[in-house]
């Protein structure tokens, strides 16, 4: 079962990257940091500008571009550019979370990923 849901972009959207809650309901803007509340991945062959729809998976299992090395079954977080990188927030910090890994990837894969918005504590 998959979950998409269309929002307005509020920033430039690449296919395939996490975006955040936007400043008003039904706006999404790339994530670009672990602290940003992570709502889903960019289902936009071909991206989004500002002010075009976009459709977002908020739940399911769908295709993540990856900026790091992160291990099957491991929890990932955006890095600046909204691709997915491992969660690893230091002892006693949060961090929201994209999903899990479904496999493990490298910078540059495009990997199957589960997605489950989330946070956690290091």
């Amino acid at each position: 079962m998959k979950i998409i849901k269309n929002f307005l972009a509020t920033t430039v959207m690449p296919h395939r990257r996490q975006v955040k809650a936007g400043a008003n309901d039904g706006e999404v803007a790339l994530a670009t940091a672990s602290t940003d509340n992570i709502i889903g991945v960019t289902d936009c062959p071909g991206g989004a500008e500002i002010g075009d729809r976009v459709d977002v998976v908020l739940l399911g299992e769908t295709e993540l571009e990856i900026g790091g090395t992160i291990a099957f079954g491991a929890f990932f977080t955006a890095d600046g550019t909204g691709k997915g990188v491992a969660a690893a927030p230091a002892a006693g910090v949060n961090a929201r979370t994209g999903g899990l890994m479904t496999i493990g990837a490298v910078s540059g894969d495009i990997a199957r990923v589960l997605v489950t918005p989330s946070r956690i504590q290091g």
